[in-house]
């Protein structure tokens, strides 16, 4: 699954903890935005795990979005940026 995660986490160690575990799953494509595209559902299970025990369920917050193969074809930008990866194969 493609998955994009936005967060907004207001304690330095926490937000470099939280940094350090999504940069394990996808890539940083701005400041507090990953995009992880080849996500299990075990491993954004693991990866929720793990925030929830990280951060401070009153003041900061974790948001993850999961797009289909048809939704990512329509991502638009402005700026510096790139095309999110979809895998692409043929079945034979």
């Amino acid at each position: 699954m493609f998955c994009i995660i936005c967060f907004d986490i207001s304690d330095d160690r926490v937000r470099y903890r939280a940094v350090k575990t999504f940069k394990g799953f996808g890539l940083r494509v701005q400041k507090s935005v990953f995009e992880c595209p080849d996500l299990t559902e075990k491993q954004l299970l693991t990866m929720k795990d793990t925030l929830e025990a990280l951060i401070n369920h009153e003041t900061d917050s974790v948001r993850y979005y999961r797009l289909c193969r048809s939704c990512l074809r329509t991502v638009e930008w402005s700026g510096q940026g790139f095309s999110p990866y979809v895998d692409t194969f043929v079945i034979i």
